[in-house]
């Protein structure tokens, strides 16, 4: 009897397995009669938010120099070891002299003879016993010596070679007893309290930046560590063939970890701003649009298209779609049907998960 039943109304059987199978699914997570998903919910706040524009640039030194002979003479004594920090005004390098020593000890006797005879002839003069031709041709004489005196110095000084500014030096590459030519490289002196960040953007860019502005860097021999700074100048020309425009900002070096040369990813947020924002996970997209699930009172979601902005740090701005004070579904947006209701749950940092 069973055996005929099933052979002659075989489509009654699938019928009853399809109605039966629509049953448990009616009974699933959101659909009518099931048990209500388990939702991370938030309230929609606002957030500060600015837009980032980003860079690559290369680092200088704040102030950088090649301290090079100004004359041909042999090198008597180097003063900076390879790295030192010297202070402005510092001797860094002395070259022979001795001639010009000479040479400023006979001018400074000279001009000491000449000061005497014109003191002299000013004594006879105020006696009636020396014309105003002979004083003024002996002070013509005191001026010349003077000046021999004078030159014989510069000589001196252009054979002491000093610090222009304060700073780290770099390797030495000449020893005492070497014969340098004028021009022969002494030493290089760099002022690595600052960094001078240069870096190009498109001319699009121009109506967002301003001096002062502050910006960020990231260089690969400290990786994860940010370095702050603020825009110091922006060109005055565009390249008309790049169409772009170069910037230069400072960064505080301290510890001088920040080398010349060195290329750094740079940057630069404009256009701050304080808008109403919701985290990543809680954006649904479908094809080009984006929806939130917000939750009524009575712990309903209902799908709401929103009209999304920037991206910073996990958060979406919203610039319409929602209000501040709006309760949306956070995370498990995948569980959630339009219009079914919703079992809010906390979230996973605080040691609960929601329930699959």
């Amino acid at each position: 009897m069973n055996v005929r039943l099933r052979s002659a109304f075989p489509g009654l059987v699938l019928l009853a397995l399809v109605a039966c199978g629509d049953g448990d699914a009616a009974k699933g997570p959101g659909g009518p009669g099931g048990p209500a998903p388990s939702v991370v919910a938030t309230t929609v706040r606002p957030v500060a938010f600015a837009d980032r524009i980003e860079a690559v640039g290369t680092a200088y030194a704040r102030e950088s120099t090649t301290i090079a002979a100004t004359v041909t003479e042999r090198i008597v004594r180097l003063n900076f070891t390879d790295g030192a920090y010297v202070q402005r005004g510092q001797v860094i390098a002395e070259l022979a002299r001795g001639q010009e020593t000479a040479g400023l000890t006979e001018a400074q006797a000279r001009l000491t003879e000449a000061q005497q005879q014109l003191t002299r002839l000013r004594q006879l003069q105020e006696r009636g016993f020396a014309t105003n031709a002979r004083v003024d041709e002996q002070v013509a004489l005191v001026n010349s010596v003077r000046a021999q005196a004078g030159q014989v110095q510069a000589q001196i000084a252009d054979r002491v070679i000093r610090a222009p500014f304060s700073g780290v030096v770099g390797l030495r590459r000449i020893s005492p007893g070497a014969t340098v030519t004028a021009g022969t490289e002494i030493a290089t002196i760099s002022d690595l309290s600052q960094i001078k960040l240069d870096f190009s953007l498109p001319e699009t860019f121009l109506g967002a930046m301003r001096n002062g502005q502050s910006i960020e860097a990231e260089a690969a021999a400290y990786p994860g560590e940010i370095f702050r700074g603020s825009v110091e100048s922006i060109e005055s020309t565009v390249d008309p063939i790049t169409r772009s425009v170069t910037v230069r900002a400072l960064l505080p070096n301290p510890n001088a970890r920040l080398k010349p040369g060195m290329l750094l990813s740079v940057s630069i947020f404009a256009n701050p701003r304080t808008s109403l924002a919701v985290p990543e996970l809680a954006l649904v997209a479908e094809r080009d649009r984006s929806f939130v699930y917000k939750i009524d009172g009575e712990n309903v979601a209902l799908k709401t298209p929103v009209e999304v902005g920037a991206r910073q740090e996990g958060m979406v701005e919203v610039r319409r779609g929602v209000a501040a004070g709006d309760r949306i579904v956070a995370e498990g947006t995948i569980k959630v049907r339009d219009g079914a209701k919703v079992r809010t749950v906390p979230a996973p940092s605080s040691g609960l998960r929601a329930a699959e």
